[in-house]
């Protein structure tokens, strides 16, 4: 039988960090699930966190004996725990991922210390050795995938494992909180627990990426890693504690999978594959141009040529236009012009598809390969005007525009994550390159969103 659980990870439940009885169902789950741990007795416990290594496109596996780390960063730097690593069953999962063609391994590891993502857990849950793993942008399925490779690995071994999906729910639950109030973090959160509840993970991994995005969600990827690795069993799981004095959704569970049952993931590749055809249906003129050019571009390296068909509205106006490309719900290319630059509204789009696709500094070009994993959307601007201050500004409603000199930046509006004028205008004075206490221009303009 394989064991694993779901736990969060508040500094806050460290004596010494708090008083210790701040988050009390919480404490007294993970003393039962201690209990449980112990009277397994695992050769190693495998530690999904979402605070070690971080890449956008790459698994982390920390490398090396052992390693150490404190609550320093929380008040508590005597506060100190040490762990042994079973680098030759972390060895035996880089093997299998990489056979597997998932970006995962063991580089890029500049800080060996350990974060509190895994320190939480350590200090409740003996451990005799451990294999800690980082989440990524990469997507649910990736991290399904590696999940399933963790199990081989370990069989492979004749490894007994424990498995931690280490991560905390919403974390705006409360205006009072620390991250404020979203309306999606109790729905986030009670989705998860449902899914959890009856056991469903298919439900668990079909769940809207923008619900998770405005429920500034951590352990969506640990508890799908877990998932995998228990694929192709009957899981029986358990909800031992869900509470959220302050804001955070703190969800404590445990999970037995035994027997034999098919395996999940042809459904989930089949329900992705469902979803993406279903948006490519309900593309309008807009956005279907804006994939056909970046398709071809990618495919061909050369521009497209003006298609026929296409709408009189794009092609005899002109207008600033965005171009974002998203890939497993996050952002995959962003190129657009806050004023018309071409003949066109057509010509418009066609171009800054080709710039999305293959020229945003912050991301690679993309390759063809990805493509059928992608969608398109499309923001047509309208005129920029200049505004008196921050209280003529909506996130939801307008894009923000500052300027200092030649120094210039813009938010679109009605970005998941971006709840408030003021993060909205502090993302655009760092993409500028202003400092919030210069002087600089504000000026509003509205979108049309075509998706």
């Amino acid at each position: 039988m394989l064991k694993g659980c779901l736990v969060p990870h508040p500094p806050l439940i460290i004596p010494g960090v708090g008083k210790g009885d701040e988050i009390p169902g919480t404490r007294r789950a993970f003393e039962e699930i201690a209990a449980e741990l112990s009277a397994q007795r695992p050769d190693t416990v495998v530690i999904f966190s979402p605070h070690s290594v971080l890449y956008a496109d790459y698994i982390h596996i920390s490398p090396g004996e052992s390693a150490s780390g404190n609550f320093n960063a929380f008040g508590a730097g005597r506060i100190r725990i040490s762990a042994a690593y079973d680098s030759e069953l972390a060895s035996r999962i880089e093997a299998c991922v990489a056979g597997q063609g998932i970006p995962a391994g063991t580089l890029g590891e500049k800080d060996r210390a350990l974060d509190h993502g895994v320190l939480v857990p350590l200090y409740f849950l003996k451990a005799p050795r451990i294999v800690r793993i980082s989440l990524s942008g990469l997507s649910l399925i990736d991290h399904y995938r590696f999940g399933m490779c963790v199990r081989e690995a370990a069989e492979s071994l004749s490894r007994s494992v424990y498995l931690v999906a280490s991560g905390d729910m919403s974390h705006k639950l409360k205006e009072d909180g620390p991250y404020g109030f979203a309306p999606e973090g109790p729905k986030h959160d009670a989705y998860v627990r449902d899914c959890i509840q009856k056991s469903d993970f298919r439900a668990l991994l079909s769940m809207d990426p923008s619900l998770c995005e405005r429920a500034a969600e951590c352990g969506l990827r640990s508890i799908v890693m877990l998932a995998g690795a228990m694929d192709g069993t009957q899981v029986r799981s358990r909800v031992l504690c869900y509470e959220g004095p302050y804001g955070v959704g703190y969800l404590t569970a445990a999970f037995a999978g035994d027997g034999e049952a098919p395996s999940l993931l042809p459904q989930l590749l089949a329900d992705k594959n469902a979803a993406l055809e279903k948006i490519r249906r309900g593309e309008d003129a807009l956005v279907r141009l804006a994939r056909q050019t970046a398709e071809h571009y990618v495919r061909t390296g050369k521009p497209a040529a003006l298609p026929p068909g296409l709408p009189e509205e794009i092609l005899s106006a002109r207008a600033g236009v965005f171009v974002s490309v998203k890939k497993d719900g996050s952002l995959r290319g962003c190129i657009g012009t806050i004023e018309a630059a071409q003949s066109n509204i057509a010509m418009e789009i066609m171009e800054n598809s080709v710039s999305a696709s293959a020229r945003d500094p912050r991301f690679d070009p993309i390759e063809p390969e990805e493509l059928d994993a992608l969608t398109y959307s499309v923001d047509v601007l309208s005129p920029a005007e200049a505004v008196d201050g921050p209280g003529q500004l909506d996130a939801a409603r307008y894009g923000v525009i500052v300027t200092k000199g030649r120094r210039r930046g813009l938010l679109l509006p009605n970005l998941d994550g971006v709840d408030t004028v003021e993060q909205q205008i502090s993302i655009a004075l760092q993409k500028a390159g202003i400092r919030p206490d210069e002087s600089y221009g504000l000026e509003r303009f509205e979108v049309v969103r075509h998706t």
